[in-house]
């Protein structure tokens, strides 16, 4: 059987003490997969509505419920702050816990664009404070394994790499989603997914070519993404926001290929087929784990712990890179938002 990347137990890592801001729905993932599946605890949540704030951490056995995101940054009791605010308040909520003294984690996708992720970062060094974006897939046995495989050849020269994020969200246009002063649209939500797989797996394209439809409110409704790496490799993402589709990822090399079949982006197996030996069939590895955002978390304590400012996983230079990926495709769509 093909080795399986080694991925740190997160229940090893550090314990340290977090503040959530936005008590929305990714927040309560956060809320219920760190504390069951890491030494860390949530023990402050924000909304400008206290009323939320307090059902929140009902909800979660969270001990304090703060009405305003400026209590929660200056709680004493919150070691680092994680952002799960909308897209378009990522920068200020993330720059209010940095001068509050108090590392960050920030939901995916980090900034509405890549100036502002470059202001984000400014702050952190200038106060010497962790930063990093949520981007957890990176941090899942399988990815790491899909890296693994890539590297080390198992699949030789790689050709082709496909990735497909199609969900049926809601359509009511009064929705965030398809609000542009909100930074709504699939790219954001959906495609970041395809794109950061992309940026981990071989780096920073070399070209871009994107087309899509837009929305009546000038937000992208679908787009079809094509990508090079160097001279060989071409990516194509299909992100949609208006219908379901099957969300696979495929990595094809002139020696084999591994396939991610759905929700590629979650924890799951992978299948390798190596092409000279097909008679066999595929192999699964079995990398799919319970949870999945307890490997980011951890990672974000042991960097805060040792006093680092940045994870090697998830760099400020990766998120800037995809920041200036979407940057593109947003220009060639002609989608903007408020402020650009």
């Amino acid at each position: 059987m093909t080795d399986i990347a080694v991925v740190p137990d997160p229940r090893s890592a550090p314990a340290i003490r977090w503040g959530i801001i936005a008590p929305g729905s990714i927040a309560r993932r956060f809320a219920r997969e760190i504390p069951t599946y890491t030494a860390s605890s949530i023990v402050a949540v924000g909304s400008r509505d206290l009323g939320r704030a307090e059902s929140f951490a009902q909800d979660f056995g969270i001990p304090r419920a703060h009405g305003s995101y400026e209590d929660l940054v200056a709680d004493p009791e919150v070691d680092a702050v994680y952002v799960a605010s909308p897209h378009s308040e990522h920068r200020d909520h993330a720059i209010l816990a940095l001068e509050a003294g108090k590392p960050v984690l920030v939901e995916k996708a980090f900034t509405i664009n890549a100036r502002q992720a470059g202001e984000v970062f400014a702050v952190a060094e200038r106060r010497g404070l962790f930063v990093m974006e949520a981007m957890w897939s990176r941090f899942l046995p399988h990815y790491q394994t899909l890296k693994k495989l890539i590297d080390e050849g198992d699949l030789g020269a790689i050709r082709t790499v496909m990735a497909s994020h199609c969900q049926s969200l809601n359509l009511d246009p009064a929705w965030r989603m398809w609000n542009p002063a909100l930074a709504g649209g699939a790219l954001l939500d959906l495609g970041v997914y395809p794109l950061s797989c992309f940026h981990y797996l071989f780096g920073r394209p070399s070209a871009i070519v994107a087309s899509g439809i837009l929305t009546e409110s000038g937000v992208d409704l679908k787009e079809t993404i094509t990508l090079r790496y160097g001279t060989d490799v071409l990516a194509a993402a299909i992100n949609d926001m208006s219908a379901a589709g099957v969300n696979r990822l495929s990595i094809v090399g002139d020696a084999g290929r591994a396939d991610v079949a759905d929700w590629f982006y979650t924890p799951q197996d992978i299948k390798l087929t190596r092409f000279r030996e097909s008679i066999e069939g595929p192999e699964r590895l079995p990398t799919a784990t319970e949870g999945g955002f307890q490997f980011e978390a951890a990672e974000a304590a042991r960097c805060i712990v040792a006093g680092k400012t940045e994870s090697s996983i998830m760099s400020w230079q990766d998120t800037l890179d995809v920041m200036v990926t979407m940057d593109e495709v947003r220009r060639q769509l002609g989608a903007h938002f408020p402020g650009e």
